[in-house]
């Protein structure tokens, strides 16, 4: 019998955490979309997942377009791959942009204006930042609040007008989608929803339709007719009253540790994250408070959700004080710690590792 924990290494796998991929690139493909607010914490969300884990290779990605960092989904910052954003921003706008639409409604008057006057800065020179951005209204006669800029190219974003820059000096920057992102197939939407489905099953199963559903800011009758689609090329099985999706082939060996035991992830990492309906699967003991989030981040050891993580930058180390929900045995915090080695090493920095009572 399939259980909780079960479903948790699983999904170590299939996001690669417990069986990494040569670069970002492979990663963010892999995954379909990677939540990507905080550009420092989610570049190890992608690094953790790699055999190499070095910082250049997602900055590398980034600038050459391959990898997009753009709004779309729930919505928030994602990475997508340049060869998947047009369709999943085609796919999920309609659900997405009037979220953006009700927030922008006092200037809604000027949206024309405003649009017509960043494609047009757009188009003279590419990867401005948003503050250049700005700029370039405000001398054109339109001040709008650091919020309603950020919402102004969100909307664009999900209009399929502007997409993310070449980064400069580690600033996010805006470009053209047109100028970025290479020109994809007709969009054809029960088309789109099987590849979602397909590709969200593989990439982070197992997972039920709500969880689909959720991660992509769709309605459950829409991820059910992503999924019917494509239910002859994936597996499924019956777990705690749902149906769980996943790629061909069975769990890993109930007999086998994940290897690596420890993970240090932001709050939003896809583990996390990448699902709603069947989250608490990283937690089968029933232990982790299921309260309003506190902590930026977690600590899993053998896909197991053991304490609340806070990460603090310094000049030569990086400092994670853990919360630990329960007692921790020594092979656990030795997996913390080892976790903690791997993450400072991509940093450049020093770790340590605090416990708090």
């Amino acid at each position: 019998m399939i259980t909780d924990r079960d479903i948790a290494r699983w999904r170590l796998r299939s996001q690669s955490l417990a069986a990494p991929l040569d670069d970002a690139e492979q990663v963010v493909r892999s995954l379909l979309a990677v939540q990507a607010e905080n550009p420092s914490q989610s570049a190890w969300a992608v690094a953790t997942r790699t055999s190499s884990s070095e910082a250049a290779d997602l900055a590398v990605a980034l600038a050459s377009g391959r990898v997009i960092r753009t709004h779309v989904l729930r919505p928030t910052w994602h990475y997508v791959h340049a060869d998947d954003v047009r369709r999943l921003v085609e796919l999920t706008a309609p659900r997405v942009l009037p979220v953006f639409e009700q927030q922008l409604r006092p200037i809604a008057g000027r949206m024309t204006a405003i649009t017509d006057t960043i494609e047009e800065v757009l188009g003279e020179a590419s990867d401005r930042t948003r503050s250049e951005l700005g700029a370039a209204l405000a001398g054109r006669g339109t001040e709008l609040t650091g919020q309603q800029l950020m919402l102004v190219v969100g909307r664009l974003e999900m209009l399929g007008l502007v997409c993310s820059g070449a980064p400069r000096d580690g600033e996010h920057t805006y470009a053209p989608m047109d100028a970025r992102v290479p020109a994809g197939r007709p969009f054809d939407r029960d088309e789109a929803l099987a590849e979602l489905a397909l590709r969200y099953c593989t990439g982070h199963g197992p997972a039920t339709e709500r969880d689909l559903a959720y991660w992509a800011t769709l309605t459950v009758t829409d991820a059910r007719r992503g999924i019917a689609a494509v239910a002859d090329r994936l597996e499924s099985f019956e777990h705690d009253g749902r149906t769980f999706w996943h790629a061909p082939g069975g769990p890993p060996s109930q007999a086998e540790a994940p290897e690596p035991a420890g993970h240090l992830l932001q709050l939003l990492d896809e583990m996390y994250r990448g699902y709603q309906d069947s989250r608490w699967v990283i937690d089968s003991e029933g232990v982790v408070p299921r309260e309003r989030e506190t902590a930026i981040g977690v600590a899993l050891v053998d896909a197991q959700l053991v304490a609340a993580m806070k990460r603090t930058v310094t000049a030569k180390a990086v400092t994670f004080s853990l919360r630990p929900h329960r007692a921790l045995a020594a092979h656990e915090r030795q997996a913390i710690d080892d976790a903690a080695a791997r993450y400072a090493a991509f940093l450049g920095l020093e770790p340590r590792v605090v416990f708090d009572a």
